[in-house]
């Protein structure tokens, strides 16, 4: 968080970050190097983590913004068409001369997915963008886009900045120090301390892993576990939230519905902890439907309840 705090009459939540469609099909497992396994179907469907946490906010109720970049083709009408009717301000959008970005998305009979190709943006993007991202309560950004790019929305933010690093890219010390919170999951965080901390050994555990990102720098941190729920930490103490069990269809996008939800949930005011519990309960109810945004909730009567 740089300079000083905005007034935040709104509390909004500005998301920069990619816009794609995903192609979505379903196999039996997911295939070796070299090897053919047959698809059983195929979708096309939003997606693009930036667009992914953009929805995720919006449909609970959030103020959102989405900064990003489409195509002038006709996946990008595909990709904008859910956050339109959630009501995100799309105005942050620019159309550019090439497609749309598109995500292959292969998801097996345990519900686990691989991801392709991403959309990019640049900085110059960001910075005619300035006004927005500077009055924003919250300020999200990934890895699927330009290291440049996070950069300069981190150090134009004046609110909270929710660094999701997922991908991982390198990052300056200064932009991760940022973050409050970094989300991470274990094999993100493991990434992220070798970025921050050369020299130290990783840590196995997911608690001493929480402990050993809190110690490196960021404002706070979330390490997401999947069905085991997430452990976080504000710089005084590793705390767990543990996930409602639930039967899993397809876990795509359920990380980007935790970090819109956690985003929304901040920006609303309450505190980390309940932000964390409200988002382990939304990424257990997105893992039950197929796809990203379309497995999103719309309202909290939906959600399961979180287990203690």
């Amino acid at each position: 968080m740089n300079g000083t705090k905005p007034s935040l009459v709104e509390r909004e939540v500005v998301v920069v970050g990619s816009v794609n469609v995903d192609m979505m099909t379903t196999v039996s497992r997911h295939p070796s190097p070299g090897e053919t396994v047959q698809g059983k179907e195929m979708r096309i469907l939003p997606g693009g983590k930036g667009a992914n946490q953009a929805l995720a906010a919006a449909r609970l109720g959030a103020k959102t913004r989405l900064i990003g970049s489409v195509g002038q083709d006709a996946n990008a009408a595909v990709a904008l068409e859910s956050l339109r009717s959630a009501g995100v301000d799309l105005d942050g959008v620019l159309g550019c001369g090439t497609a749309t970005g598109m995500a292959i998305v292969t998801v097996d009979d345990s519900g686990e997915n691989t991801t392709g190709a991403n959309a990019q943006m640049d900085a110059e993007a960001v910075l005619k963008c300035r006004d927005t991202i500077a009055g924003a309560a919250i300020l999200v950004v990934q890895g699927e886009i330009p290291p440049s790019t996070t950069e300069t929305a981190i150090a134009i933010a004046t609110g909270r900045v929710v660094l999701n690093l997922a991908p991982v890219i390198s990052l300056s010390p200064d932009a991760i120090r940022a973050a409050d919170p970094l989300v991470v999951n274990e094999h993100e965080a493991a990434l992220v301390l070798r970025q921050l901390k050369p020299e130290m050994p990783v840590p196995t555990g997911h608690a001493d892993l929480t402990e050993a990102l809190a110690a490196s720098g960021p404002v706070s941190v979330v390490l997401t576990r999947g069905a085991r729920g997430a452990m976080f930490s504000e710089g005084h103490g590793i705390h767990s939230v543990s996930s409602p069990k639930v039967d899993v269809a397809d876990t795509s996008g359920a990380g980007d519905a935790f970090v819109g939800v956690l985003s929304a949930s901040l920006a609303a005011g309450t505190s980390l902890s309940e932000a964390v519990e409200f988002a382990v309960r939304v990424g257990a109810y997105s893992v039950q439907r197929f796809g990203t945004q379309p497995s999103y909730p719309t309202s909290r009567d939906e959600l399961p309840g979180v287990m203690m």
